[in-house]
């Protein structure tokens, strides 16, 4: 009772609970729609957009919102604009200073926003615009929230083709900002009613990986391994080039001195993105549209073909469809080879990520089903089948397979790194296989590492 009373007596309680009986507390009444709007566009922010917690489209990230921010209730989405020809430029610095600045941009305004609305005692969360990110969790799910989708949940763009949102008005020329709160919000808006995407496909024709296809398909690893090089998995091939070199000289080979530079630049400023030419070749949004409508020639000329015969190097997975995009399509360009860094650490994060580093032109001759049974660490049944350029993993067995494959788990995940632990794995009965060896083969192909 002592300490009670001592607690009671406490200065900042004291003051603490006069306040309350003064009504100096925050109203359970919603937050003003329009005053919230304008908090943020006080702020810095181009455009705002609110979602409630329970919206459908963002269902599959409210866990992790609310693990985030115990109690949160709505998404604050808003967009910063991006200056157009800096992005547009060959010169990739400039791009990369106007993605790094309006990315500092960003993060400024959610934290001015938290901090207003913290002061009025509304809980209130700025997760990064990108990064840093929780890299613990790498190389699955590292993002605290996704902030594409709820931005179009909230109105304020569509996915264009290449997979950008793209802001009606803006165009995809922004960045994206989520701010989660404790709080109602009186009105809250709704996606727009059509795509501002035009469909002109030029991110398709720009882009030097051919991870966009004119079909909608789009090759995720294609993208990641070239464009984000500086980034997460690309430094990580990079360390082991250097773990790997017996001396300077060795590095040297495997390594040139531009791209130590380029490596030395993004650790020392910020990582610097390889191409994003999908964004910046996008005649999309009501302020952007204008000249590409007047002269489309002018605009190819002026925008897209500096990108495409840029002089430049572009990164590749062996036996990737970006190998043979390049090979076919950029002669200005050369490719090099590095190592797939979207390498899985558990059957859960393989199963995960066979979608996005499958590689549908290599599979174009197939049509194979696959039942694989993981025993071990992890135990886990899936059946993969490869059919008309299309992949489809389901959990369970299912069908009749043509492979079939048994494998420890750790095992198989050593294998995926270094699949010369085959031989070796088989003697020793930790992989096993019902069906032709050829079928394992072939399905390597579709995932080249």
């Amino acid at each position: 009772m002592a300490s009670k009373n001592k607690l009671d007596d406490h200065p900042t309680v004291v003051k603490v609970r006069q306040r309350h009986d003064r009504g100096v507390t925050r109203s359970a009444e919603p937050l003003d729609a329009s005053w919230l709007r304008q908090l943020c566009l006080d702020a810095g922010a181009d455009d705002v957009g609110f979602v409630e917690i329970d919206r459908p489209e963002i269902a599959d990230q409210r866990a992790d919102l609310e693990a985030a921010l115990p109690g949160v209730r709505v998404l604050i989405s808003f967009v910063t604009r991006m200056n157009r020809e800096n992005i547009r430029t060959p010169s990739r610095s400039v791009a990369n200073l106007e993605f790094h600045h309006t990315g500092d941009h960003s993060n400024e305004v959610g934290r001015q926003v938290v901090g207003k609305l913290e002061a009025m005692g509304v809980r209130a969360l700025n997760p990064a615009m990108g990064f840093p990110m929780e890299m613990d969790k790498f190389p699955r799910k590292t993002w605290v929230v996704s902030h594409k989708s709820v931005a179009v949940a909230a109105g304020l763009g569509k996915m264009g083709i290449h997979r950008n949102v793209i802001h009606p008005k803006f165009g995809n020329f922004i960045l994206l900002g989520t701010i989660l709160i404790d709080a109602e919000v009186s009105e809250y808006t709704r996606p727009i009613e059509y795509n501002p995407c035009l469909e002109c496909k030029l991110c398709v024709t720009a882009c030097p990986t051919g991870a966009i296809a004119s079909d909608g398909h789009f090759n995720f690893s294609a993208c990641y391994t070239h464009n984000y090089r500086e980034f997460m998995g690309g430094f990580g091939d990079w360390a082991e080039q250097v773990a790997e070199s017996r001396n300077a000289h060795d590095y040297r080979s495997r390594v040139s001195d531009s791209e130590s530079a380029s490596m030395w630049q993004s650790l020392s400023f910020g990582a610097n993105y390889k191409a994003a030419y999908c964004m910046s070749v996008c005649p999309a949004g009501e302020d952007v549209i204008g000249p590409w409508l007047d002269d489309r020639k002018a605009h190819l000329t002026q925008v897209v073909r500096p990108l495409m015969d840029k002089e430049e190097t572009v990164y590749v997975v062996p036996g990737s469809d970006a190998e043979q995009q390049v090979a076919d399509r950029f002669p200005n360009k050369r490719t090099k080879h590095v190592a797939m860094s979207l390498r899985a650490n558990s059957i859960d994060g393989l199963v995960e990520g066979l979608p996005l580093i499958f590689q549908r032109e290599q599979a174009k001759d197939m049509s194979a089903t696959y039942h694989f049974t993981f025993t071990g660490d992890e135990s886990r049944q899936i059946t993969v089948t490869i059919r008309d350029r299309e992949l489809d993993v389901t959990d369970g067995h299912h069908g009749e397979p043509d492979l079939r494959i048994t494998a420890d788990t750790r095992t198989w995940l050593r294998f995926l790194s270094n699949p010369s632990l085959l031989a070796w794995a088989l003697v020793r009965r930790q992989i096993k296989l019902q069906g032709s060896p050829r079928l394992l083969r072939d399905f390597g192909r579709c995932f080249p590492s």
